[in-house]
């Protein structure tokens, strides 16, 4: 070949472009494979695999969001708009509604439905209409246009508007598929949940404003009984769900557990007190300290003797000297117990429908603060049994909850 051609690299003899020798600067073009795998530029390692996970999981609970409110929106443009138009444009209301600003999408919805009509793909009737193909932007735009029409059912515009803007930068990210950070996800969370209650969905439970009810765990969580987090550690529990948020404003506080740490170091007397004159009875079940159960919990945990006890007995003063400061004691009441601990306990208005509970059972070498933590609501959910076809099981929360008045019942008080 002349000078300017391409040089091959010379083959074995006798057996011509079978080398394996590749020259000094030359490109590998192919590579050894394993078995099944399709090569290490295109390998997903576990550091991969956790963020692709992550990222699905943060856009599956966008979507139950976004779809939430893409829902009542519906309804509720539909519900105003429709009485005005489908009088004189019958079935063509929307695209009236729509008017020539809106011409071009809504005629582009218009052909979607009639493709979907076409290869069957819409499997519910009732969403055989027009604006149950419009986008969020798009209700949103035949909202404004129509302010008026809405205007007695809402307090402000501006709200509305903010909120639906939050939420488009969501949107875009989901429908995109692109990596939705935690700090989005949240906010679009937050935005959701205020325009669902400024659009008038209702139903929540009193709770909510303790534990507010997740769209995950409204759709879903009756795979879970009701529990409704769990948490590694009660680090991770407090960094979400800090002693204020789960104790303030409460009704009823039921505590049984070792020391009680969670309430008695993480709320303060002064709190606790306010709490118990707004109304709120209390009533703290600790393992006592001078039973044989507190020292085999410090041989199990390998702490000096009576280590355990004294903080024990720590904590019942202190929640004495607060019982000391009550107008009526007899609505804060302490008792002592003297079984084997199986588990700490704090159910908060658990004698309504509404009640949170945060639990956690005893390890052999974990102490409290290690323990993976349970948080269960009362009375918003019902398991469907696997053995018996449409029969319900209760959830966790009763379960505890009657742990605690057999052992109420068995305690000591303290003087």
């Amino acid at each position: 070949m002349g000078s300017g051609g391409l040089e091959l690299p010379p083959g074995d003899e006798g057996h011509e472009g079978n080398s394996t020798e590749v020259p000094p600067g030359a490109v590998s073009l192919a590579r050894p494979m394993d078995a099944g795998a399709i090569g290490p530029e295109l390998d997903w390692d576990a550091d991969a695999w956790l963020e692709v996970r992550t990222r699905a999981q943060r856009a599956g609970r966008a979507y139950i969001w976004l779809n939430l409110v893409e829902q009542r929106l519906r309804a509720v443009v539909a519900a105003v708009l429709r009485p005005i138009y489908e009088p004189v444009h019958g079935d063509d209301w929307v695209v009236a509604a729509a008017g020539p600003a809106g011409q071009e999408w809504v005629q582009r919805a218009v052909a979607v439905r009639e493709v979907s009509r076409r290869k069957g793909y819409l499997l519910d009737p009732a969403d055989d209409n027009v604006i149950s193909f419009l986008t969020l932007p798009q209700l949103r735009e035949l909202m404004v246009q129509h302010w008026p029409c809405f205007e007695p059912y809402f307090d402000e515009r501006r709200d509305v508007e903010l909120a639906l803007d939050e939420l488009e930068v969501t949107r875009n990210v989901v429908s995109r598929n692109r990596a939705l950070s935690e700090a989005v996800l949240n906010q679009a969370e937050r935005a959701s949940a205020r325009l669902l209650e400024m659009l008038g969905s209702g139903g929540d439970v009193p709770s909510a404003r303790r534990l507010p009810v997740d769209a995950v765990e409204d759709l879903v969580g009756d795979r879970y009984a009701d529990v409704v987090a769990v948490h590694s550690d009660r680090v991770r529990l407090m960094r979400q769900f800090p002693a204020e948020d789960l104790f303030g404003g409460a009704r009823r506080l039921d505590a049984i557990g070792i020391g009680l740490n969670l309430l008695v170091q993480n709320f303060s007397g002064r709190r606790l007190v306010r709490l118990a004159e707004s109304g709120c009875r209390v009533r703290l079940l600790f393992l006592n300290p001078a039973s044989s159960a507190v020292k085999r919990r410090e041989r199990e945990l390998g702490m000096k003797r009576g280590e355990l006890s004294r903080s024990v007995e720590m904590n019942i003063l202190h929640m004495r000297r607060v019982r000391s400061r009550l107008r009526d004691p007899g609505a804060f009441e302490i008792q002592v117990y003297d079984e084997t601990p199986r588990f700490t306990a704090y159910l908060v208005d658990g004698d309504g429908t509404d009640g949170i509970a945060v639990v956690q059972s005893y390890l052999r070498g974990a102490r409290g603060m290690e323990s993976p933590v349970l948080v269960l609501r009362n009375g918003s959910r019902l398991v469907k049994s696997g053995d018996v076809p449409g029969a319900d099981e209760g959830g966790l929360f009763p379960t505890y909850r009657e742990e605690f008045e057999f052992t109420w019942a068995d305690s000591r008080p303290v003087s």
